[in-house]
């Protein structure tokens, strides 16, 4: 019986097993095992990672003097005053000291109240998994489970620290020229795009080497295919765990960072007429923590848990195939591709970096989507030829589907790295001010703020429509081909270049807390300048980077609820009965339901934070002293303090709801009625997350348009700056929009896409547990 790691002896091709022995490199084609291949993408992607690590570590953290030869120190040493310099570093260190500390403190508390729940699930769940099945199964699911729960943690902690170490170095860059800025902010989001993506293969490939020692029959001969079932949905904890994590960093950064966001908008920008990142506002630092917690923590929490996701659904159809879980080339084709994809990124990135370089405001954006781009095309051939290598030649069955050949898994890998990169470009069309559509917004706001959310929301639902249409060929091509193994392997597919998406995609809130620490430690105007042409462009790609995350969020669901289908032998379920009907209609209403407390809790704590502030400001106007510069640090914390507890007290309950709403069905109702409450909760939260991020992000650029003048390209010799530029009452009109947006675009509209995943993933893992008649359905029927 073939080992996991039998890779380390290489193989060679075309001779018989006693001319092996005797055959050399050159006369035979060397055989690249799929192990050997995850050993080098993992190590190649760490060395990369520390090499982006060294690469950040090097850059200033404050002014400093410095001789004219000296290249590394910003230039305002040499032009700005000895008080000045002084100024500007004690504002420095102040409020990056007060976001790193307000950052690492949430996630701590964060990942307390985590580390509990999974205590709690892992006693509560694991003994029912144990007394339904068996308890063997149990302890290997549950301490999957609990890996998948302390690498998701990791992976949030390495881009939360690499964030809040680069944002005021960035701001120094800024000083230099354009270019330095934007390589320094792609380099600490590459560390955290190829950290998350290194961790999830490393640990998922560990733990399935470490699986298969115990189970040392499985995949080896069709007689043992039971044992390789089982040993793969033990896996498949893994994912659940990483789910889980992702669920409560989504759901709880996103309260707190759209807390902090609104809350600072109502009180100082709309209450006060401040400016965005007024050192006056004590909100603004909250709204700064919450950049970090949501978009970086929260985002690579959701897309680890994708990717994971996306390899344990694959893993557990290919187990399901008599003529594929014989083979471990065969078996670890998903961690195949998911290394491929990897390599293919490191190539892309470092490209970007060598080869090219920001010459002018414009190309900023131009090299973030080249990288993706580039990423995409390196990886198509990588995952053609990794199918040909590694899946049988003359065909193969799947569950449902016989004579399925390499190609066929290959062209649905394709159609979906091909797909996700299509609804990520529709994302920018409907979000970004280049183009109509927001455009249109901008010029509805000089009539109303009402005009303009009517408007934006209209804008939201025309946008789903070619993104799930592109999903539901993408599903229908897949299926056809491969049935529910072609559903996860297009999952895998958007996610081959995960590394590339999520660099860039950190790369906008780094840009963004650059610039926010730029105005609040009055630099000058040219270094907030050049922060926000840098954060104009991670606007953008934070818009294909959305669209990638909810589009590799559908395929993960419903390749997770194929995996559930197939485990309890559900391929021919009829859809038409009274518990179909009546699943998928709680299945529709669950994402409403989850949808309106993120919203409300938002809504509770903005409001929280809008009192705190004005009963500073007016504390500070009794005293007579609302001119001060800025906020104190204990005026600021009070800020923090708010938006934590809020988001904390505030999850439990979302991520309680998704959790346990598949458990309770499939015990009560069954198996089948099961099937029908994940469809339609997978239906309804797809259209719902393409709305809300869409409708929000638009709005957000809307807000930006106006502000810089764009209007007068639009109303050409009407346009009056006092009526329609910055701090007119159009701009007043967009930021409505935009404060009406953010809970949409950061944290309902993000968070549904684990809505989808988790409650497939906690049915996939608990499948073996759920009956086929649920007690309530067998209490109905007798």
């Amino acid at each position: 019986m073939p080992e996991f790691f039998n890779s380390f002896q290489p193989q060679y091709l075309g001779a018989a097993p006693e001319m092996a022995a005797a055959s050399t490199p050159t006369a035979a084609s060397f055989h690249l095992t799929p192990s050997l291949l995850i050993i080098v993408a993992s190590i190649l992607g760490a060395a990369y990672t520390m090499y982006c690590a060294y690469i950040t570590s090097l850059a200033p953290a404050q002014i400093e003097k410095r001789d004219k030869k000296d290249k590394a120190l910003p230039m305002a040493a040499q032009n700005g005053s000895s008080g000045e310099i002084k100024q500007i570093n004690a504002r420095l260190d102040k409020y990056s000291g007060l976001i790193f500390r307000g950052a690492m403190n949430f996630l701590k508390y964060e990942y307390f109240c985590i580390f509990l729940f999974a205590i709690f699930f892992v006693v509560v769940a694991g003994s029912g998994l144990g007394y339904l099945t068996t308890w063997e199964r149990a302890v290997l699911t549950c301490s999957a489970y609990l890996l998948g729960v302390a690498a998701s943690a990791l992976s949030g902690w390495i881009g939360m620290t690499i964030a809040v170490f680069a944002n005021s170095r960035v701001a120094l860059k800024c000083y230099n020229d354009l270019s330095s800025g934007f390589s320094l902010a792609l380099s600490a989001g590459a560390v955290m795009g190829f950290s998350i993506m290194t961790l999830a293969l490393l640990t998922l490939s560990l733990l399935t080497f470490g699986y298969s020692k115990y189970f040392d029959k499985a995949v080896g001969s069709i007689e043992f295919q039971s044992e390789t079932r089982k040993m793969f949905e033990c896996v498949a904890g893994f994912g659940l765990g990483a789910s889980t994590v992702a669920m409560f960093g989504r759901v709880g950064g996103g309260i707190f960072t759209k807390a902090a966001d609104v809350g600072a908008d109502i009180a100082g920008k709309l209450g006060e007429g401040w400016g965005e990142d007024d050192p006056r506002n004590p909100a603004v630092i909250a709204d700064n923590v919450g950049d970090n917690v949501g978009d970086i923590a929260g985002m690579g929490s959701d897309l680890f848990g994708s990717f994971a996701g996306s390899i344990c659904a694959a893993l557990v159809c290919c187990a399901q195939s008599p003529d594929l879980s014989g083979s471990w080339d065969c078996m670890l084709l998903p961690l195949a591709l998911a290394a491929g994809g990897l390599l293919a990124c490191i190539v892309a990135c470092s490209l970007c970096v060598f080869l090219f370089s920001v010459e002018e405001e414009g190309d900023v954006e131009v090299l973030l989507k080249r990288q993706l781009l580039i990423a995409s095309i390196l990886a198509t051939p990588v995952l053609f030829g990794l199918c040909y290598l590694y899946l049988p030649e003359n065909g193969f069955a799947v569950r449902g589907k016989e004579g399925v050949l390499w190609w066929h898994i290959a062209i649905c890998c394709c159609n979906g790295l091909y797909s996700g990169l299509l609804i990520g470009i529709i994302a920018e069309y409907y979000t970004s001010s280049t183009y109509a559509p927001v455009r249109r917004l901008a010029v509805e706001c000089k009539t109303s703020a009402a005009t303009n959310i009517i408007q934006g929301l209209a804008l939201g639902y025309k946008s789903c429509i070619i993104p799930v249409t592109l999903v539901g060929a993408t599903v229908w091509i897949n299926f056809t081909l491969a049935r529910f193994l072609g559903i996860s392997v297009g999952a895998i597919g958007i996610l081959m270049t995960l590394a590339s998406s999520l660099s860039i995609d950190a790369f906008g809130p780094i840009t963004d807390n650059a610039g926010g620490l730029a105005e609040m430690c009055k630099m000058p105007d040219f270094v907030r300048d050049r922060t926000d042409v840098l954060d104009a462009a991670g606007n953008t790609t934070a818009a294909i980077g959305k669209g990638f995350a909810i589009s590799s969020a559908m395929l993960v669901a419903l390749g997770s609820f194929g995996a559930y289908a197939q485990t309890k032998h559900l391929m021919n379920t009829p859809m038409i009965g009274s518990f179909q009907f009546m699943g998928l209609i709680f299945g529709a209403v669950v994402p409403y339901w989850f949808f309106a407390l993120t919203m409300e809790s938002v809504g509770i704590a903005a409001g929280a934070m809008v009192e705190e502030v004005r009963r500073q400001v007016n504390e500070k106007r009794a005293a007579g002293n609302i001119g001060a510069p800025d906020a104190s640090p204990e005026d600021c914390d009070k800020c923090i303090a708010i938006a934590t507890n809020a988001s904390l007290v505030e999850m439990i309950a979302p991520g309680a709801l998704i959790v346990l709403s598949p458990l309770g069905v499939g015990y009560l109702f069954g198996a089948e009625m099961l099937c029908a409450f994940l469809l339609g909760a997978v239906v309804c939260s797809a259209t719902m997350a393409v709305s809300a991020s869409n409708t929000g992000g638009a709005w957000d650029n809307t807000k930006k348009f106006v502000k810089t003048g764009g209007l007068k390209y639009e109303l050409g010799d009407e346009y009056d700056a006092k009526l329609h530029g910055n701090k007119s009452e159009t701009h007043k009109n967009a930021i409505v929009g935009d404060t009406v947006g953010d809970p949409l675009k950061d944290t309902s509209g993000p968070a549904l896409n684990i809505v989808m995943k988790l409650m497939a993933m906690v049915a996939l893992v608990f499948a073996p547990s759920i009956p086929d008649q649920g007690l309530i359905q067998y209490y109905v029927s007798n």
